[in-house]
């Protein structure tokens, strides 16, 4: 008895230690199924509540059985002769309550799956997000006021708006997963996906790539900000305005620097000659929050060596190491802290 107790006792101690961290890491709820943020999240959580009960039920039941099986296992044999006959009965009903459960579940799951795409898209936000190793570009219609615009690796969202996001893969299967505002979805290449949803709380969530797409599949994240109609509205229009002119001699002397060394070739500045399609859209770089694709806080620190050897930081991305002397370097920080 003491050497099970002692081999007991560091699981125990384990789930004590982590369930309250793990608590504690969940505190904000930015990636939690169960605290939903929007309508077809909810509904997802549902299911999995109905699915979670009928699972507790069932193991409930079964360890019941196992629990009367091992007492009627002690009895003598004489008790047990009606046993073969009542076997057939005993078997039937645990196959009828397994299939009944199992047809609730599949009754549950369909309903659920056609609730996902009831919203009306007349008015709908229209954002074509395409994933790429290892980063999301993401391409904004409003039929609303006519606004387009491209940004990269963050989603702001209308609350109480419907958005319609067609998902698309430019290299390998990569799956879209926002558990606080809708399930997962794979996005395959050549072939196009549509995801439906609305965020009815404001807040900042974060989604993830959750297909494996290579080295840096655990580090493709996206942010999404999920903000109300005038706070959208005003971010929209920014976005859609192209880069404000370099205006000063240190911001005209880091947009020759980003000219000079090959970045206009992946990436670009709406306003300016920088037209490359390679990299993410850097119009209004200094408006987001991290850097990498969620990886890094969009600091000038972590700004500058993402351009010294980004391939140190995020192994397998096509970004080369750019070989900048001290000048060239703080004009061409300055001037990209300057694209709000």
């Amino acid at each position: 008895m003491a050497r099970r107790v002692a081999s007991v006792t560091p699981a125990l101690v384990a789930m004590l230690v982590l369930c309250p961290t793990s608590a504690w890491a969940q505190r904000q709820h930015w990636q939690s199924v169960l605290h939903p943020a929007g309508v077809q999240a909810e509904i997802i959580a549902r299911l999995w509540h109905v699915t979670l009960a009928l699972c507790a039920l069932v193991f409930v039941l079964t360890l019941a059985a196992c629990a009367l099986a091992l007492w009627r296992a002690r009895r003598r044999p004489a008790a047990r002769a009606d046993l073969p006959a009542r076997l057939p009965w005993l078997i039937g009903w645990a196959l009828g309550l397994s299939a009944a459960g199992l047809g609730a579940l599949f009754a549950a799951d369909v309903v659920a799956s056609r609730a996902l795409d009831q919203l009306p898209s007349a008015q709908a936000l229209q954002i074509r997000l395409t994933a790429r190793q290892w980063w999301w570009e993401a391409q904004y219609r409003d039929p609303l006021d006519g606004r387009q615009f491209v940004t990269a690796n963050e989603l702001h969202l209308p609350v109480g708006r419907a958005v319609i996001i067609d998902l698309d893969s430019e290299d390998v299967i990569h799956s879209l997963w926002l558990p606080t505002l809708h399930g997962k979805l794979d996005l395959i290449p050549g072939k196009q996906a549509q995801l439906r949803l609305r965020a009815d709380q404001a807040g900042i969530y974060r989604g993830q790539c959750a297909e494996f797409c290579g080295l840096e599949h655990a580090r493709m994240a996206l942010l999404v900000r999920a903000q109300a109609p005038h706070d959208y509205a005003r971010w929209a229009q920014q976005q859609a305005r192209p880069a404000m002119p370099a205006a000063t001699g240190a911001h005209l002397r880091g947009l020759h620097v980003f000219n000079a060394n090959g970045c206009a070739q992946c990436h670009t500045i709406r306003g300016t000659t920088a037209n490359g399609r390679g990299g993410p859209d850097l119009t209004h770089l200094a408006s987001r929050s991290t850097l990498a694709a969620g990886i890094f806080p969009n600091e000038r620190g972590f700004l500058a060596g993402w351009i010294t050897d980004a391939r140190a930081l995020k192994t397998g991305v096509i970004m080369p190491p750019a070989h900048l002397d001290p000048q060239d370097m703080t004009a061409l920080l300055d001037y990209l802290e300057a694209l709000q």
